[in-house]
């Protein structure tokens, strides 16, 4: 896949086929959108393209809101685009200038002038441009008036549920990463970076490595104790994460800390790691001693290793 961050380093397409949206975690619905792209370029035997933005627009257009917590980091959604069989991806830098370029200014000067689209493929609810003014009916009458097919992708429905990078992000705050997982039809995680820690796991026999998201705003899990699985330095790793504040030590400080089951030949301090929430065990519980953390931690080792099956 070519990636560009800068318009002035595209060369021109004679034809293609393009999308274009922010495809916040690239969900089941965002997938059926770029397969859709990638599929007809490919009967046309033209370039497949996706035009995308970072940072996420809503860090910059809400200026007094805290930002946007990530679902999938820039790299991550790159490497997804490349595995969905996309031959180029635009990356334009999201500034509150380009933000007041309306819709007709947009497609004509970027996406006409550019990449000269035989076809646009849209998801169902799509808007861009200045206020949002590049509406569906919008987008089907330039469309017209340009020679260019215009395709709109319908929804991707969960039990009737709409699936929505809104509701995934909701999920995965309440802790409900299977239903999360399946909505995306990828296993929620992020990359992360192996920090120091107390070392009280080595006291109670399931040492662990602490860990902070290399991206300030990655999206968290809710507090608890998941089935988890880890990449380390080319290891795929299976072990139980805790997420909260270790209340039985009388701690206030928010923790992340994994255990991994067969880590006796990987060093992990200093490591970026990938780690990925499989299934939500339990909520975080305060004990009222040691012995009783250590046999709570044995127990959900072994309902751990029983869930595996499923993974391997």
């Amino acid at each position: 896949m070519e990636t560009y961050f800068e318009l002035d380093k595209v060369s021109p397409c004679k034809s293609s086929v393009l999308t274009i949206g922010n495809f916040d975690g690239i969900h089941r619905g965002h997938q059926k959108i770029i397969n859709r792209t990638v599929n007809i370029a490919k009967g046309k035997a033209i370039p497949s393209i996706v035009v995308t933005f970072h940072p996420h627009p809503k860090h910059i257009l809400n200026h007094d809101k805290s930002k946007l917590s990530i679902i999938l980091d820039l790299k991550n959604k790159l490497k997804m685009f490349d595995e969905l069989g996309v031959d180029i991806t635009l990356i334009i830098d999201f500034t509150d200038d380009f933000s007041k370029i309306n819709a007709l200014e947009f497609l004509k000067n970027i996406i006409v002038n550019n990449f000269n689209p035989d076809d646009l493929v849209l998801g169902y609810d799509h808007h861009f441009g200045h206020k949002r003014t590049g509406s569906l009916n919008m987008v089907r009458e330039f469309g017209k008036n340009e020679g260019i097919n215009v395709e709109i992708v319908n929804a991707v429905s969960d039990n009737d549920s709409i699936i929505s990078s809104t509701q995934i992000r909701n999920r995965i705050n309440s802790g409900y990463i299977r239903r999360a997982n399946f909505e995306l039809g990828w296993v929620y995680g992020f990359n992360a970076n192996v920090v120091k820690g107390a070392g009280r796991g080595h006291s109670l026999s399931f040492p662990t490595a602490n860990f902070v998201p290399r991206d300030l705003n990655q999206l968290l899990p809710k507090d608890g104790v998941y089935l988890a699985r880890g990449r380390v330095a080319g290891k795929q790793l299976y072990g139980m994460c805790n997420l909260g504040v270790r209340p039985t030590f009388n701690e206030g400080n928010f923790v992340m800390e994994v255990h991994f089951f067969d880590c006796h030949d990987v060093d992990l301090y200093s490591k970026n790691i990938r780690i990925e929430f499989l299934e939500r065990v339990r909520d975080e519980i305060k004990f009222v001693s040691i012995d009783d953390l250590a046999a709570q931690l044995t127990q959900d080792k072994n309902h751990c290793l029983g869930l595996l099956k499923k993974y391997y």
